[in-house]
C-alpha cells in the first residue's frame, strides 16, 4: 500500500504567507490611523498659528494707528492740554475705585458705630451686675490668714464651712492664688 504523502513544507509556507499578509494589513491600518491623528493635530496647530498671525497683524495695524494718532495729537496739543488729557484719563480710571473706597469707608463707619453701641450696652449691663467684694465678709480675713499659714484650700473650706470654689474665689480676688 502506498500512502500518499502530503507536502507539509508547502502547507506551512501558505500559513506563513497568510500570517505575513495579516501583519502587513495590520501595520498598514496602524500607520493609516496614526497618520490621520498626526494630520489632524498638524491641522489644528496650523489653524491656531493662522489665528495668531491674524491677531498679530491686527495688533500691529492697531499699534501703527495708535502711534500715528499720538504723533498727530502731540503736534496739535501743547503740554498743558496733554496734562489735562492725562488727568482726565486718570480720573476716569480712578473714579470707580474711589467710589468703592467711599462705600467701604461708609461700611466701616457704620460697623464702628454699631460696635460702639454694643460695647456701651455691654458696659451698662456689666455695671448693673454687682460683684460682691467678699463672699462672707469676715471670712475673707480668715481665709487669707489660713492660706498664708500654708493651710490647704480643702482644709480652709472644711474649717470655715465654705465651699472650695468660694475659698478659691476669695484667694483670686486678693491675688494670692
Amino acid at each position: 500500500m502506498n500512502i500518499p504523502q502530503i507536502d507539509l513544507s508547502h502547507f506551512h509556507i501558505e500559513y506563513i504567507i497568510v500570517l505575513m499578509a495579516g501583519i502587513i494589513l495590520y501595520l498598514l491600518y496602524y500607520v493609516f490611523t496614526k497618520d490621520a491623528n498626526y494630520t489632524k493635530n498638524i491641522r489644528s496647530v496650523a489653524t491656531a498659528t493662522e489665528e495668531l498671525n491674524r491677531e498679530i497683524f491686527y495688533l500691529t495695524k492697531k499699534l501703527e494707528e495708535t502711534q500715528k494718532n499720538i504723533t498727530e495729537n502731540s503736534q496739535r496739543m501743547n503740554d498743558s492740554q496733554i496734562y489735562e488729557e492725562i488727568e482726565r484719563s486718570v480720573y476716569d480710571m480712578m473714579n470707580p475705585f474711589t467710589q468703592g473706597m467711599q462705600q467701604l469707608q461708609e461700611s466701616i463707619n457704620y460697623l464702628e458705630s454699631e460696635l460702639n453701641t454694643r460695647i456701651s450696652q455691654l458696659e451698662n449691663g456689666v455695671k448693673q451686675i454687682s460683684i460682691p467684694t467678699s463672699v462672707h465678709g469676715n471670712d475673707d480675713e480668715k481665709i487669707i490668714s489660713l492660706f498664708q499659714q500654708s493651710v490647704s484650700v480643702d482644709t480652709i473650706s472644711k474649717e470655715l464651712h465654705i465651699s472650695k470654689p468660694e475659698v478659691e474665689f476669695v484667694l483670686k480676688i486678693n491675688q494670692l492664688q
